[in-house]
């Protein structure tokens, strides 16, 4: 509630300052794009604007709410809100508070992608820890959404690809992840790892679906994950070498969980006597994950479709930002006739 005030807060200044020079008041998204403002209000407008989308994004520190929300939601909450709603903060950090205020999130950049690589870490290992399936893939969400910021903010064409992508395939792995944990916790009423174990031989296309959805989430080439993880490195590694190279760890990290995990579920002996009764995916649960593990597929070995159709719209957006942000220093140190050249 209190980053939503802040931003709204901002949104009517931002009218009321395109009021001051163009005599109309609108809150049309185009046109607020062309004001050019001083610094100093760039910056605090951009802080209310990224308060809001931090919290929900999550981005380190403002992350502590999420792992309950998955815990305490039911399946299909848990689902609407990896796959749908997390992403309405990139999105709103990309759309709104990067290019309205660019010369603030460029001036921001390398606190953000500090924050992000520390929520990469710290999700990772904290995940490591948990004893609840369903909470260990929340805390993951943490680490995943952490790589999409530092794509976003790496401000390049292959990191903003790379963060949009990696939005795409968050929605899809851990979407997935927790319909599978929503199906096992139907069957034995339970999400602790240590009462699993040996599922394979009861379950087996649970098991074999919840290994590849694993190895999307891990980013194994060859899966979505992977192109987007690339992606993003590769963008931030122009950037900011040493944050990229700490960022990495988190995909080993990421990878050690999941697989424990998954061994701890999946393989084994089947000890527990409540699980050999244990019935496997019925047609309509094969029929809901199966375009999950198509698009997975898909976007890991042909992932030219997708990434065409977003190069236009992120050229376009990190083109503005450019053009707002050179038109202060233009307007400063150049004639008019260089203005006017510069399209400002």
């Amino acid at each position: 509630m209190a980053g939503s005030l802040l931003m709204l807060v901002a949104i009517i200044y931002l009218a009321t300052r395109h009021a001051q020079t163009d005599q109309a008041l609108t809150f049309d998204l185009l046109k607020l794009y062309g004001l050019h403002l001083p610094m100093e209000q760039q910056m605090w407008l951009f802080l209310a604007f990224a308060l809001s989308f931090a919290i929900k994004v999550p981005l380190f520190p403002f992350h502590t709410w999420l792992p309950d929300a998955h815990v305490e939601a039911p399946t299909a909450g848990s689902v609407i809100l990896a796959g749908v709603l997390l992403k309405l903060g990139t999105y709103g950090f990309l759309r709104f508070a990067m290019p309205l205020f660019p010369d603030a999130a460029m001036a921001a950049a390398p606190v953000i992608t500090a924050l992000a690589v520390i929520g990469i870490i710290y999700g990772a290992v904290v995940a490591m820890m948990q004893s609840d399936i369903k909470k260990l893939v929340a805390y993951s969400s943490v680490s995943h959404l952490g790589f999409v910021m530092l794509g976003l903010f790496a401000l390049n064409i292959q990191g903003v690809q790379g963060g949009i992508y990696q939005m795409i395939n968050h929605g899809l792995s851990t979407g997935a992840l927790f319909l599978l944990v929503g199906m096992i916790y139907d069957r034995r009423h339970t999400r602790a790892i240590a009462e699993f174990g040996g599922l394979w031989k009861q379950l087996p296309i649970f098991s074999a679906v919840l290994l590849v959805v694993t190895f999307s989430s891990i980013g194994l080439p060859g899966l979505n994950g992977f192109v987007g993880e690339f992606l993003i490195l590769l963008g931030s590694f122009s950037v900011t070498p040493l944050w990229t190279a700490a960022a990495a760890t988190g995909v080993i990290v990421g990878a050690i969980y999941m697989l424990w995990m998954v061994r701890r579920v999946i393989f084994g002996p089947l000890s527990n006597a409540a699980n050999e009764k244990l019935a496997d995916l019925n047609a309509r649960e094969i029929c809901l994950l199966a375009p999950i593990l198509f698009l997975i597929v898909l976007m890991g070995v042909y992932p030219q479709p997708f990434l065409r159709r977003m190069q236009p719209a992120v050229e376009s957006t990190l083109k503005r930002m450019a053009a707002v942000s050179t038109a202060p220093v233009v307007a400063d140190h150049g004639s008019s006739e260089e203005t006017e050249s510069n399209g400002h």
